[in-house]
């Protein structure tokens, strides 16, 4: 039996015959980065590898880095190991890592979702032998409502507040849920008020071609009536900072696949919760794993237990690797930018 493509290592998952890692959590001298989410991609690495969409958001992210890019599709080979990027439909530029070595076929997802998104490439399902599956929401009680239905929910609850003369305090995390809300909100209704953890994210979707409503920072708001009807999209961690008392009486809410869960709107203290995720639900990750028509599915992050259990009842090899990925549950490094 061949040797696997993708293994284990204390610095990150590890291509033995290629000698990179894909997304690793420690520095090592060759990385292969599906996107940019601080848990995936991370400074201090020799040289990287990104699809070409995830360029701008790269760079903001990680500064001056030893960048190599290719459209998703190219493939390029890397001591005999054949690597291809495809589409993961979670944020800019997100991509699956596609390996080819021996006549076999390894894909690694990183994090994905099979929902429409606007901001990004739409998931393109690859055949291969095995599958290495994030599982951040994976178990039966997570099944998405059409973002249309969530933005609908979003405009009436930000009508409302304007019209009571409340700014709309919306907390997201500022890389992809940000840009995705702002892609689908009325901007009819008021002024978008941005974290300056998010606005420069915002000009990275803007120059990668991805359509987004007029936003600005607080510092540019000049007549403080606007303030009273705006929409304010914010990492979580400003709503508990002194930078969110500028806007006065506001009505708060957090936007996340967490808040599904009874009570999580509660225990963070938000008024409202959209149920908004930039990952794959149940079925999702379901008809995705399928799609790959594998075999063996290695599964990450989130629920592996229960998905390992399940997979393995539907007759495929399933195991697992542990990693130090964050899922939807942090952004690591929102005070890299200043609040203003």
């Amino acid at each position: 039996m061949a040797p696997d493509l993708i293994v284990q290592r204390p610095e990150g998952l590890y291509c033995p015959p290629g000698d990179f890692y894909i997304d690793p959590w420690r520095p090592v001298p060759r990385a292969v980065i599906t996107h940019a989410h601080s848990d995936h991609a991370r400074v201090g690495h020799g040289h990287y590898l990104a699809s070409a969409p995830a360029e701008g958001v790269l760079r903001v992210r990680l500064g001056e880095i030893d960048l190599q890019t290719l459209p998703y599709g190219q493939a390029i080979e890397h001591h005999g190991v054949r690597v291809s990027l495809h589409p993961a439909g979670h944020v800019l530029g997100s991509s699956q890592v596609r390996l080819e070595h021996a006549g076999a076929v390894w894909v690694a997802s990183g994090d994905y979702k099979v929902a429409p998104d606007r901001t990004c490439d739409p998931f393109e399902p690859v055949a291969c032998d095995v599958f290495i599956t994030e599982s951040t929401f994976g178990l039966p009680i997570y099944r998405w409502r059409p973002d249309q239905e969530i933005f609908a929910d979003i405009n009436r609850w930000w009508q409302g507040n304007a019209d009571a003369g409340l700014a709309s305090v919306l907390t997201c995390y500022s890389f992809g849920k940000a840009q995705r809300i702002l892609s689908g909100v009325d901007a009819s209704i008021g002024s978008i008020v941005v974290h300056g953890a998010v606005e420069p994210l915002n000009r990275a979707y803007r120059a990668a071609g991805v359509q987004l409503p007029p936003t600005r920072l607080i510092t540019e708001v000049t007549d403080k009536a606007d303030l009273r009807r705006a929409l304010v999209i914010c990492p979580p961690s400003a709503a508990a900072s002194p930078w969110i008392r500028r806007f006065g009486e506001a009505s708060t809410a957090f936007a996340s696949g967490w808040m599904q869960l009874r009570g999580a709107r509660r225990r963070g203290g938000y008024d409202h919760g959209f149920v908004l995720s930039d990952h794959a639900d149940w079925p999702g990750l379901m008809r995705a794993i399928g799609a790959t028509g594998a075999q063996r599915v290695i599964v990450t992050h989130g629920s592996i237990p229960v998905m390992v259990r399940y997979l393995a009842e539907q007759g495929l090899q399933a195991e697992s690797f542990e990693t130090e990925y964050g899922g939807d549950a942090v952004e690591a490094d929102v005070e890299a930018a200043p609040a203003t």
